[in-house]
């Protein structure tokens, strides 16, 4: 459905279904006070289309002469509301029948089911919130951690739209003089040499690389920040799995080699959502598969931004120090490895000296004596955990982009850019210059939605829950 050419009212179901106290029906649209007119009488005898704006008018659902439930009735009036336009939001008891009851009297007296967030694109097409910040509202209601949540406030604030809107403003200055220039070529008139255009470009070149790069921070904020358990084999990586989890995800046994292939999970802590990823047991093996297991640990190891290598008081430490040489080699740069001494309740005293000679021979890196079967240090290993991601923890003011489709863009305008700061250096023409200027500016207004069509908006708001 196209809203710009079907302005109906529509209404919906905002909150989840299923039995509860409570349910918000919503209704948007030129006539929804109308609307619920029809079916409402409140206990004042006053009419909705007589009331105050952001009022909490109390009534009854009437279905003819029949009345269907007690509710409370909130009244928006354009431009004042999520929508832009007027809007009507019924409270009433959360039973799924009485919801669907109201629904269909809504339906009966001229309303239209609306289409999954079609309140959001009617937001976005009356000026209400930019495409990126409409995505985000997606964001904020999917979040499942602390940092996803600040992450989609920021942007639904217009964190990132300010940067975009700063960026185009950039722009539009740098195709200005550029067209300046070719409009006063022949009287020799220079409005900004080449390097004030220069600098000018690369600052935005620089402003759309920093935005592009956030996105790493911002996936693993979506997603979970992936922490790989590697070691050599039975030495409790998969019982750490377990009792990190809480629960009985892997499977534990004597075997050397149970664990062929990684295995993964997600739990939130301290507000952040960790992705552990148990790995098959490094060690030298025939096994074809088993190998294959061992390949994949190292792929794991070089993607993740924590690595908990696992020794035992019955590892050789001389095989150890091999194995943490190839974790160590295996790492990409910003990654925290943890060194972790596990089944340490089995002899406290050699678990002292193993962790002495741990510390003699690997200087750069922290160990913590473990046991993953009685949780002993589990909480420390935790709050280290905890404390790791919070070093770079998003903050109310940080712009981080952790949509795909605004990351794609960035790239693009950023490869546009840079085609205009070469051309720039080899003194191009301005008319190929601005061209690519223009694609530049092109893929920002892509992110905003400066610059659209109704199959991006069907993709983007087709994702949304209906009622949102």
């Amino acid at each position: 459905m196209n809203v710009k050419e079907n302005n109906q009212v529509i209404c919906a179901l905002a909150t989840p279904a299923g039995s509860g106290a409570l349910a918000i029906i919503r209704i948007a649209g030129e006539g929804s006070i109308a609307l619920v007119d029809n079916i409402f009488k409140a206990k004042s005898n006053k009419k909705l289309a007589d009331s105050e704006a952001n009022k909490i008018i109390f009534g009854e659902i009437y279905d003819g002469s029949e009345v269907l439930d007690e509710v409370l009735v909130t009244v928006f009036r354009a431009p004042h509301s999520y929508t832009g336009e007027d809007a009507v939001e019924i409270s009433s008891h959360g039973s799924p029948y009485i919801r669907q009851r109201i629904l269909q009297l809504l339906t009966e007296t001229g309303g239209t089911l609306a289409l999954p967030g079609e309140f959001t694109q009617r937001a976005f097409l009356n000026g209400k919130l930019d495409l990126s910040q409409a995505e985000a509202v997606a964001d904020l209601i999917a979040s499942s951690s602390s940092a996803s949540h600040r992450m989609a406030i920021n942007q639904i604030k217009g964190g990132f739209s300010s940067e975009l809107h700063l960026l185009r403003e950039q722009m539009l200055q740098l195709i200005s003089l550029l067209e300046l220039e070719l409009d006063f070529a022949e009287e020799d008139v220079d409005f900004a040499d080449r390097s004030q255009l220069l600098q000018l470009s690369e600052d935005i070149h620089n402003l759309i690389k920093r935005l592009s790069d956030s996105f790493s921070v911002g996936n693993v904020i979506k997603n979970g920040i992936p922490v790989a358990i590697v070691g050599n084999t039975n030495v409790g990586k998969s019982t750490l799995l377990n009792a990190l989890l809480n629960e009985e995800r892997a499977i534990v046994s004597d075997i050397a080699g149970t664990t062929r292939d990684t295995i993964e999970d997600t739990v939130n802590l301290g507000g952040n959502i960790f992705r552990f990823i148990d790995t098959a047991g490094i060690r030298s093996t025939d096994d074809a598969i088993e190998t294959i297991g061992i390949k994949r640990t190292f792929d794991k190891i070089s993607k993740a931004d924590i690595v908990l290598l696992i020794t035992d008081l019955s590892s050789d430490f001389n095989t150890f120090e091999e194995y943490y040489k190839q974790v160590k080699g295996s790492l990409h740069t910003s990654a925290t490895l943890l060194i972790l001494l596990n089944k340490v309740d089995v002899d406290f005293e050699e678990a002292d000296k193993w962790v002495e000679a741990i510390k003699r021979n690997v200087f750069l890196d922290e160990v913590l004596p473990i046991s993953a079967k009685t949780g002993y240090n589990l909480p420390i290993l935790i709050e280290k955990l905890i404390d790791i991601v919070n070093r770079n923890i998003v903050t109310d003011s940080d712009v981080i982009v952790s949509n795909v489709r605004h990351y794609e863009a960035l790239i693009r305008a950023k490869s546009a850019i840079e085609r205009a700061i070469g051309g720039l250096r080899g003194n191009i023409s301005n008319e190929f210059i601005i061209q690519d200027i223009r694609e530049c500016l092109h893929y920002i207004g892509e992110i905003t939605g400066d610059i659209t069509t109704d199959e991006i908006l069907g993709n983007i708001f087709g994702k949304f829950c209906i009622g949102k």
